[in-house]
């Protein structure tokens, strides 16, 4: 699931990084520092004295933005999440919950053709890295609950019954699995490959 966006801007200390890169601005400029440091020396040979040396700033500001460093992969994911929420909340009650939650999932997984290439790195350490891995389970309950918040709106449900909570599970499993054909599939769409498995999934249950 995407999560590389800019929706957060800190202004940082004037003094100058030892690299000479320009003093960090935002949440997402460090999470993709960090990010490509990753990538070039693995997740586990990184630590946040060395993400925070090439941003140009202190240890201490580090956590200004990421509570860890196993938070940074993820971005301003928080404000994802809200972008979300928000986007479910305009959509016209006339649409059925299955093409509200199709879409609204499809496009939050779309990003700019620049981003490519990092979203598939930053999707490969977040799926495939098992410390990552552990510590996706509280940013997949915060989406979750988004998914299950609107369902419930929507079948006049509380949002922990069972039934919304059931299609927040399918909605997350539906997008999970997308990522995961994506990364093998480098010429596929990630939106329509989410946008494909909302409809396998109808056609299973339909039968």
């Amino acid at each position: 699931m995407r999560t590389d966006v800019d929706a957060m801007t800190i202004a940082e200390s004037s003094r100058s990084s030892p690299r000479g890169r320009t003093p960090l601005t935002s949440k997402a400029t460090l999470s993709r520092i960090g990010l490509e440091l990753f990538i070039e020396r693995g997740f586990d040979q990184v630590t946040v004295d060395d993400i925070a040396e090439a941003a140009g700033i202190g240890r201490r500001t580090f956590f200004r933005y990421f509570p860890s460093k196993n938070d940074l992969p993820w971005g301003d994911f928080e404000a994802l999440l809200d972008q979300l929420e928000s986007h479910l909340d305009t959509v016209d009650h006339e649409v059925p919950l299955f093409d509200a939650l199709r879409t609204a999932v499809s496009e939050f997984n779309r990003f700019p053709g620049d981003d490519h290439g990092l979203h598939r790195k930053r999707m490969e350490l977040l799926l495939k890295n098992p410390t990552l891995v552990a510590h996706s389970t509280i940013r997949y309950e915060a989406w979750r609950a988004v998914i299950a918040d609107f369902a419930g709106r929507r079948l006049d449900k509380p949002a922990d019954h069972l039934q919304p909570k059931t299609i927040g599970q399918i909605c997350l499993g539906i997008s999970v699995s997308a990522h995961y054909e994506w990364l093998e599939q480098e010429d596929q769409s990630l939106p329509e490959l989410i946008d494909s498995g909302f409809r396998l999934a109808r056609d299973v249950f339909l039968r």
